[in-house]
């Protein structure tokens, strides 16, 4: 059985709270310098990756520049910083929960996504996190819809990393969500919502199909007033956008949600005055590494529930 290589550490530190870029350069290449590949690969514009390289930027493993000639190797690493995209601040703070020498808890708000992706790099729980508490090995046993405030896991030793994703993928966590939504009597309650859900590549909205179920949600009124329920939600699966397509299939629909029942003006981003309406209010489970069972609840409130005047003003 042939033995997987070790991938070298990182020779550039992380810049605000942001890992660099890794490349391994293919097995089955046919270009004669890394240069070529790396302008084949990363279509970074026209003379970027020549500037980077006459800059020293781009680094191999020993942390030395690479050189424009450099040959092409199979099974190469190089790095480097990639230029962030202009980001809008979310005005709002991370608040720490729970902090020991294995995991920090936080209560992340609306609009702030868990961990760098697309357009969203430094302005994420996770890049704020390693910056403020000074954890820069920092990472997230799972993620949280950016839309959607409320506890996030993150671990702090990265060989405890999978201990602590296996509570997630084994489902032994409960997870229980609260949301502010259109209140129907004739909805019967509590409930609890099977279908099948898929989510499309390159598609903003996930959709209910026919077929075996492998999403379940328990669906509770906790209390109504004016038209409004407050509900607990209770995702026994983890399919994209499960809360969010359960209940606006139930004719209940999110406040605030810009893609469900159909995607409004805002968009995926949303609307910064109507928050969608939903919030990961209790996150408990055994830890996997201490044995102690642990149960977090968030101090967030949902605006339209706690002062409906003020949402959306």
């Amino acid at each position: 059985m042939r033995r997987r290589s070790r991938t070298p550490a990182s020779p550039l530190p992380q810049r605000d709270g942001v890992d660099p870029v890794r490349v391994r350069l293919p097995q089955d290449g046919r270009w004669a310098t890394v240069r070529d590949h790396l302008v084949a690969r990363l279509a970074a514009g026209d003379g970027v990756i020549d500037g980077m390289i006459e800059a020293g930027l781009i680094v191999t493993a020993d942390g030395r520049p690479l050189a424009r000639e450099a040959a092409y190797v199979p099974g190469l690493y190089v790095w480097f910083h990639r230029e962030l995209p202009p980001e809008v601040p979310v005005p709002y703070p991370v608040e720490v929960v729970h902090r020991d020498e294995h995991v920090v808890v936080a209560d992340k708000p609306h609009f702030l996504a868990t961990t760098p992706r697309g357009s969203h790099v430094a302005e994420t729980a996770l890049a704020r996190l390693r910056r403020d508490l000074g954890l820069p090995a920092l990472s997230a046993a799972h993620r949280l819809d950016r839309l959607t405030a409320g506890l996030v896991l993150f671990v702090v030793r990265p060989e405890e990393r999978g201990t602590y994703q296996a509570l997630f993928r084994d489902r032994r966590v409960v997870k229980e969500y609260e949301a502010v939504a259109p209140h129907d009597p004739g909805v019967d309650l509590p409930r609890t919502v099977r279908s099948r859900i898929v989510k499309e590549r390159g598609v903003l909205t996930a959709r209910e199909v026919p077929g075996e179920p492998n999403a379940l949600s328990r669906v509770e009124l906790l209390g109504h007033r004016a038209g409004l329920g407050r509900y607990r939600l209770l995702p026994r699966t983890g399919q994209t956008h499960q809360l969010r397509v359960h209940m606006s299939a139930l004719g209940l629909p999110i406040l605030g949600d810009p893609l469900y029942p159909v995607v409004t003006a805002a968009g995926p981003g949303g609307d910064p005055r109507r928050p969608l309406q939903l919030l990961a209010r209790v996150l408990e489970f055994n830890d996997p590494v201490t044995g102690c069972a642990h149960r977090f609840v968030s101090g967030r409130e949902l605006e339209a529930w706690s002062s409906y005047a003020s949402y959306g003003s």
